[in-house]
């Protein structure tokens, strides 16, 4: 896709559901999956992933792995948007009948390539699943996006060090370095600086871009590199498109007040009947 402005509407549009689906399910891991929103609609939208949604387990398409789980909303909302599955399905997410849940499961929904929600796995089943590509001589391309937070696993690192070992070139990995976890800034917890040298260390093609300019995003997601995986630091705000929720670490998980919830339907364009 070439037209810029169309990407933005269609993030725009995302950020949009991810609140819808928050309302009716009464809550969500909004702030993770508004930092996310822009990558993750570039990806699917952008002529970047190789996918079918008319059948979802065709060979041949690529593969999205979102490890860190909890922010599934933007996942939902594109899967929907890309013909995955009806959207009047999002409006019951978390309830008893629904089969959308706060994390993404594999199986039940259709376009969800793997269970996630403990965090630290989605590197290694993604290795997993691009190695088995490189041995079928599958030429799909696997993507998967991390946490920053998520990052201080111990697991992230094993499969850090193993993807350059396997060669794995047909892998991609971004980082949405939003700089904020659960409960506060990430260099006050356990800090990842420098986090580009560190996975250049081990082997990586590290790409470090403004996660919110789609021009960048679109160029990252294709690039390349022989012989070895590449790593998109992906630098982000929590919470970007709603003014009090970014940079804020009380909204990793919350919903808006009654003073709060005018504010945030003006700045996403939302109207009351968008919420009924």
């Amino acid at each position: 896709m070439d037209n810029l402005e169309e990407l933005k509407k269609i993030s725009a549009d995302i950020r949009k559901t991810i609140y819808t689906i928050a309302h009716h399910a009464g809550g969500g891991h909004m702030g993770s999956a508004y930092s996310m929103a822009d990558i993750i609609s570039v990806l699917y939208f952008g002529d970047v992933l190789r996918y079918d949604a008319s059948n979802p387990d065709w060979n041949k398409r690529d593969r999205f792995i979102l490890s860190k789980g909890h922010a599934c909303y933007a996942l939902y909302a594109v899967l929907a948007k890309a013909g995955y599955f009806d959207e009047e399905e999002l409006l019951h997410v978390g309830q008893d009948d629904s089969k959308f849940g706060g994390h993404p499961k594999i199986h039940d929904i259709p376009g969800v390539e793997a269970s996630t929600g403990a965090l630290g796995h989605g590197l290694s089943f993604s290795i997993g699943i691009a190695y088995a590509n490189k041995a079928d001589g599958n030429d799909s391309h696997v993507y998967v996006i991390l946490g920053d937070g998520e990052c201080q696993e111990g697991s992230v690192w094993e499969g850090a060090l193993s993807a350059p070992s396997l060669q794995l070139d047909n892998l991609t990995v971004l980082i949405d370095h939003n700089k904020l976890q659960a409960m506060d800034r990430l260099e006050n917890i356990v800090s990842m600086a420098p986090l580009a040298d560190k996975w250049k260390s081990f082997g990586w093609n590290v790409i470090e871009i403004d996660g919110h300019n789609h021009l960048e995003i679109r160029k990252a997601l294709l690039a390349r590199a022989t012989g070895k995986p590449t790593l998109i630091i992906a630098n982000t705000v929590k919470g970007k498109g709603v003014s009090f929720m970014e940079n804020t670490p009380i909204w990793h998980y919350r919903m808006p007040n009654e003073q709060e919830l005018p504010i945030l339907m003006e700045e996403l364009g939302l109207s009351k009947e968008d919420l009924e």
